[in-house]
């Protein structure tokens, strides 16, 4: 398909489901009304949710022609998202496209976006900096998002090269699925969680930043964050690979610690009291853990069926 087809399927033709757009913003009064404006060319609505801004966010993208939603107070970006994604439902959408505020998204890359959704091929579409290398990312920020999306990768169990990307592309049936509990900027990575979790289609196609600006956020202020957010979810969202495996992992050492007591005692003939109370705790510390992931799992896996149970 030409670009131009793929404009032209964006806004406009024989769909009766509007695209809309979404944009989260949080003091962008500097971007927000040129981002707005270039967006409104490529989709049929836009949605600015200002996550208590204490500027003219707000008033700069309503007068670009956006739908505003406001939050009296900052609550982060994933409460920001399930706002946006509650206004969006209300529109019936064929899509939502997220993309952030601050103009290091190119609204003109939204149909190689919104594409694979709109095909039927894709739940969730991530535009990656680093499927081709044409990203323009600061070096400084590359090793960072290697290492996180390394980490969300293994953790989530689902594999993108861009798991901080806030360029993304979501079917009506993800907007349904995807309720956020990351109240920060982990919420592009729980997105693989949930992804994961619901049996949602990702997909990725490659798209330009631009890093013009110096972002607002210090990276390695930003990368704990991050970093906190992603353990978090691992705990809620994979209890069996949080508290099992490591409780496994215990719970063998313990048992080998308690074969080298063992070996002791066969040939000194006197018990080593301390390596026994070692091989004891840990076996205990083991066990507990274990058996919580596997509680903690049967029990989430319970939920879900009856979550998804007419």
């Amino acid at each position: 398909m030409s670009e131009t087809e793929e404009n032209q399927e964006v806004k406009g033709g024989s769909r009766s489901r509007p695209i809309v757009a979404l944009i989260p913003a949080y003091n962008e009064e500097r971007y927000i009304g040129s981002v707005v404006l270039k967006t409104r060319k490529q989709v049929d609505a836009v949605i600015v949710v200002d996550d208590g801004s204490t500027d003219l966010t707000a008033e700069i993208a309503e007068a670009a022609g956006a739908v505003v939603v406001r939050h009296e107070v900052k609550q982060g970006k994933g409460k920001a998202l399930n706002t946006g994604f509650r206004r969006s439902r209300e529109l019936d959408p064929a899509a939502v496209i997220m993309l952030d505020g601050d103009g290091q998204h190119l609204p003109a890359e939204i149909p190689q976006i919104l594409a694979p959704v709109l095909r039927g091929e894709a739940d969730l579409v991530v535009g990656s900096r680093y499927l081709q290398k044409r990203g323009g990312v600061p070096r400084h920020r590359v090793w960072g998002h290697r290492v996180f999306t390394t980490l969300t990768n293994v953790l989530s169990g689902k594999r993108t090269t861009d798991s901080q990307s806030g360029f993304r592309a979501f079917s009506p049936r993800a907007i349904v699925d995807a309720t956020f509990s990351s109240d920060g900027f982990s919420v592009e990575s729980e997105m693989q969680f949930l992804a994961k979790e619901h049996n949602l289609r990702l997909v990725e196609v490659p798209i330009t930043a631009d890093y013009a600006e110096q972002g607002k956020r210090p990276v390695v202020g930003h990368g704990l964050i991050v970093l906190n957010g992603v353990l978090r979810m691992v705990g809620q969202y994979r209890p069996l690979l949080f508290f099992g495996l490591p409780g496994l992992i215990v719970l063998l050492a313990g048992i080998g610690w308690g074969g080298w007591v063992v070996i002791i005692y066969q040939r000194s003939n006197q018990l080593a009291v301390g390596y026994a109370l070692i091989s004891l705790l840990l076996t205990i510390l083991g066990s507990l853990s274990l058996f919580a992931g596997i509680m903690l799992h049967s029990i989430r896996a319970l939920l879900l069926e009856l979550k998804e149970s007419p």
